[in-house]
Order: C-alpha cells, then sequence, then structure tokens
C-alpha cells in the first residue's frame, strides 16, 4: 500500500444495530378505549465514543410520548447504534462526523423502529418527520460554547 493511500480519509459503515428498545402502554387496555388525539411528543439524544484506534460506536435515542390530558398513552423508546471506521481525518472532524454524518445515517432506522414499535402495540403508526442533524449540532456546540464562557 503506498503512503498516499495510507493516508486517504476513511468513513465507513462496520455495523448499524438496535441498542435498546421499550415501549410501555402504563393504562393497556383501558387506553385503546379514548377516542381522543393524543399530543405526541419526541426528544432526541445523540451521542459517540471511541472504540478503538478507528472505530466509533455513535447513537441515536429517540423517545416517543403520546399523552392524553389526564394519562399517557405510550411511551416508546429506540437507541439505534453504528460502529463507524473513521480513520486518516483531522482531530477536529470526528465530532461533527459523530454529531451530524452518523444520526443521518442511524436516523431512518431508528424511525422505521419507532414506527413498528407503535403499530405492533396496536396504535396508529407515528412518523417522525426528517430532522437537520446539522442545525442540532451547531446549537449543542453553541449552547456549551456559552455555558462554558458563563
Amino acid at each position: 500500500m503506498s503512503e498516499q493511500q495510507q493516508l486517504e480519509p476513511v468513513f465507513s459503515i462496520e455495523k448499524i444495530y438496535v441498542k435498546d428498545m421499550s415501549f410501555e402502554v402504563p393504562h393497556a387496555p383501558q387506553v385503546f378505549l379514548e377516542q381522543a388525539q393524543p399530543e405526541i411528543d419526541m426528544q432526541l439524544a445523540n451521542g459517540g465514543q471511541q472504540l478503538e484506534e478507528g472505530f466509533f460506536e455513535a447513537s441515536l435515542t429517540i423517545t416517543v410520548t403520546a399523552k392524553l390530558p389526564e394519562k399517557t398513552m405510550f411511551l416508546c423508546e429506540v437507541t439505534q447504534a453504528g460502529i463507524f471506521q473513521i480513520q486518516n481525518v483531522p482531530a477536529e472532524d470526528v465530532d461533527p462526523i459523530l454529531g451530524v454524518a452518523c444520526p443521518n445515517i442511524l436516523f431512518p432506522y431508528a424511525r422505521e423502529a419507532v414506527s413498528n414499535l407503535v403499530s405492533r402495540a396496536g396504535f396508529p403508526p407515528v412518523l417522525l418527520s426528517p430532522i437537520n442533524f446539522e442545525a442540532l449540532y451547531l446549537q449543542q456546540r453553541a449552547a456549551q460554547a456559552e455555558a462554558g464562557n458563563a
């Protein structure tokens, strides 16, 4: 292998998997008799960690809660993760890759898992809208910078 080939940036997906999945229907079976439309709340968290030299795990956790005025219909949480090979990339570029590129890859898998779980539990599917991970990443960095200056 030439020196040029060794220094080429590498970004590849090694494995995509469900790391954690849970679904709760705290008021079953009575909740299935409800006619009211629930309010759907979605929370998102992502993270990344180095596993070994050149290999990183990125994870995306989506929590969806469907609430009626006086009770929770269901709570669904999925953590979709992946192992990514990231090599010959400047250190300052690894964080944006883990915070933007990896969640963009993981999100369709997590969205499908949430939709399938909700449907299998007997509820109408929840279709999550696309997410701009670059904007989220920039907001998180700005908030961290502000907290660091406070």
